[in-house]
């Protein structure tokens, strides 16, 4: 029987690497998408041990036609769209191009795969930003959204232009809600991996200090990899529908920061408050975390707490790891990788 194919938009990243394992392993054939002004650094995908399965191909969610002639010529079984401009705080800098890629690249591609063959099973990575933490109870499919960045509006499109095309074209177009997952191949522009690659840094010594925004800003933070099984889940399902990918728990930033540091070894005193804040490593003194205002939001989500019993009740979906087994697993990773030499990307 010949292997199923799959096309994965933004392979190059965290849930692109983890993704493509699990597909990997489940006997696909891969074909993994980024932009030709990308850096291709497929580190990543090195990491996992999966770069030499995968098919690269130069895409763009901005080029129609580009879109176009790729799925006509891999006529792929499944589409994996996982390509963004994916930073909150870079899309208040940059909202055109952030609307562009994160909206209208999702209208693209549905039309594109609607054009092409209506039977290709279709996935877009929505976000739990979408919410703008309008509520203090858990989130849930049937949650309003009320986006409260650039990078949240345009998921919001994104996300009901797949609704439309499921409801409107019978497509199998389905869309996850996943909050934020995380990984030791997680980004130094997210807070989680800043926060491990700097302490990590740190306890080898570098003469460093970590410099963080809001600390009492909470998260449902999961790991990456628990994450990307619920994706796949989704899109073999009988019936395509939208899920909320989530732990049910949230902690804070400072939470996050003290796993981290006791990850590694350190204690921390705080003393002030506000900007004045900081973190001293209780051995030596040193100021181990500050606090700067160029890192707070224009518009700040202050908790967002998924819901996600539907997607554990009709896909039998469930996270493996817990925060504190997510949180040490990452620190130690930097430390490792610290220790070996590398330079922390």
């Amino acid at each position: 029987m010949a292997k199923k194919k799959a096309l994965v938009t933004g392979i190059l990243g965290q849930d692109g690497a983890y993704l493509t394992k699990l597909l990997v392993e489940r006997g696909y054939e891969v074909y993994g998408a980024a932009r030709r002004s990308a850096s291709w650094n497929s580190w990543r995908l090195r990491d996992v041990d999966v770069e030499r399965h995968v098919k690269f191909e130069y895409f763009d969610l901005l080029e129609y036609e580009n879109m176009r002639r790729l799925i006509d010529r891999l006529r792929p079984d499944e589409v994996y769209n996982l390509a963004a401009q994916s930073f909150v705080g870079s899309s208040f800098e940059q909202p055109l191009y952030t609307a562009d890629a994160d909206a209208m690249g999702v209208l693209r591609l549905l039309e594109v795969c609607r054009g092409v063959d209506k039977a290709i099973r279709f996935y877009q990575a929505s976000s739990s930003e979408m919410y703008g933490g309008v509520s203090p109870v858990a989130l849930n499919e049937t949650t309003p959204f009320h986006p409260r960045s650039p990078y949240a509006v345009a998921k919001a499109f994104g996300h009901h232009a797949t609704v439309n095309y499921r409801e409107s074209y019978g497509m199998h177009a389905c869309a996850g809600i996943l909050f934020n997952h995380e990984s030791p191949l997680r980004g130094r522009e997210f807070v989680t991996r800043k926060i491990t690659a700097t302490l990590a840094e740190m306890k080898a010594g570098a003469p460093t200090t970590l410099r963080l925004g809001n600390l009492d800003a909470k998260r449902d933070w999961g790991f990456a990899g628990d994450y990307v099984e619920a994706i796949h889940m989704m899109v073999c399902a009988e019936t395509a529908d939208d899920y909320v990918i989530a732990t049910g728990q949230t902690r804070s930033v400072r939470e996050f920061v003290l796993a981290a540091a006791a990850a590694l070894g350190f204690e921390l005193d705080w003393s002030g408050s506000g900007v004045d804040e900081k973190a001293r490593d209780r051995r030596t003194g040193k100021v181990l975390v500050e606090i700067s205002p160029e890192f707070f939001r224009p518009a700040e989500v202050h908790t967002l707490l998924g819901d996600s019993s539907k997607a554990r009740r009709e896909l039998g979906w469930s996270p493996k790891v817990d925060f504190d087994g997510l949180v040490t697993m990452m620190a130690r990773a930097d430390y490792d990788r610290v220790k070996a030499g590398q330079q922390l990307m």
